[in-house]
């Protein structure tokens, strides 16, 4: 079987739009709280969740998935539910 390269533009003929999901920084939740968010929403392991939390805090936001609109979308809504702050941005 060949295997078939996908190109960049080949994404956005087959309607797989590639976005963003930014976490920002804020003052009212826990390093763990945001931790936990992360593990349980965007599938990170611990250490990968914690980077991103570091991050978060000291540069105020930080890219953790990239990925589908709509999945992301998703993500986003869920870590909104848990007082996070994010936001989909696309590529």
């Amino acid at each position: 079987m060949k295997e078939k390269t996908l190109h960049k533009d080949d994404k956005r003929k087959s309607g797989s739009e590639s976005s963003t999901l930014v976490l920002y920084n804020d003052d009212i939740n826990t390093f763990d709280h945001v931790i936990k968010s992360l593990v349980e929403v965007c599938g990170h392991n611990s250490v990968q969740a914690e980077q991103c939390a570091m991050i978060v805090h000291f540069k105020g936001s930080c890219e953790v998935k990239i990925g589908m609109t709509e999945v992301l979308n998703a993500m986003s809504r869920s870590l909104n539910v848990k007082g996070l702050k994010s936001k989909v941005e696309s590529l």
